[in-house]
């Protein structure tokens, strides 16, 4: 009798055992993901996104660059560095290793942020993104595109330091795909953009981020960065794992499950 009570005394402890661990498991989040927006956008691009992966119980982190978004920062006091530092700021804050993805110019921001803490980035994702090579800042990477459309639309202000995009365009550049509500909320929150990032150039090594992990998320329909010139980029780069959404400049607005389904894809 005593045998028996101590086999069953132990049996239930295995139970709870292995109860408690399948909590802990079920609390952890499966992947970390940190998501940095574009030029003239804001967190706000990525509200369907991180619905759709913290639903599938991953942790989601919204970076805010100076200078967007509610953030007041002058224009005169912002640079790549800046924004590269509060990415860092966030990633810090997973407690692991994370995936990073950059849209447009968050491409330069992730690609800075990847040469100063590699060993912190489990995937680098790139979507319709600037990609430099070492040396190269993103004016010079936008000059080589001429099927963009977005230059001619652009002005700068009196002192320089911001850039704006014509009202007029805002929307076909960015998202002439999605509804009339994706629209307006662009619209609505748009910002000019500063313009001292756009010519701060990266150093880039091969143990820093020539050692992370990469993928490319191909945005079909842009004509803000065109097709051709993310081609050229990828190929540079080197990145052999390259995924395709059939949308403008703006998928996460117009396509958000396509992203937020890709993403997920990128972390198994």
């Amino acid at each position: 009798m005593m045998k028996t009570t101590s086999l069953m005394l132990l049996s239930a402890a295995f139970a709870l055992s292995a109860m408690a661990s399948c909590t802990q498991d079920d609390h952890a989040p499966a992947h970390t993901y940190v998501l940095v927006h574009g030029a003239w956008q804001a967190p706000y691009v990525w509200d369907d996104v991180r619905t759709q992966l913290t639903s599938s119980g991953n942790k989601v982190i919204v970076v805010e660059l100076p200078g967007h978004g509610s953030d007041q920062t002058a224009p005169h006091l912002l640079s790549l560095d800046v924004y590269r530092d509060k990415v860092i700021q966030a990633i810090n804050s997973a407690n692991g290793k994370v995936i990073l993805v950059g849209h447009s110019m968050g491409g330069m921001v992730v690609t800075h942020v990847a040469e100063q803490v590699p060993s912190q980035i489990e995937k680098l994702v790139y979507i319709g993104a600037f990609l430099p090579a070492n040396g190269q800042s993103l004016l010079e990477l936008a000059n080589t595109d001429p099927d963009s459309k977005l230059g001619p639309a652009l002005s700068q202000s009196p002192d320089k330091l911001l850039l704006n995009v014509n009202q007029a365009e805002l929307t076909n550049l960015f998202i002439p795909d999605g509804t009339q509500a994706a629209k307006d909320k662009v619209a609505a929150n748009y910002r000019a953009e500063p313009a001292i990032p756009f010519t701060n150039t990266i150093t880039l090594t091969s143990a820093g981020f020539g050692s992370v992990a990469k993928v490319y998320i191909k945005t079909l329909q842009d004509i803000v960065i065109s097709p051709g010139l993310q081609d050229r980029m990828i190929t540079a780069a080197g990145i052999k794992t390259v995924y395709e959404v059939n949308t403008s400049h703006s998928p996460f607005l117009s396509q958000p499950k396509s992203v937020g389904d890709l993403l997920e894809k990128v972390a198994k």
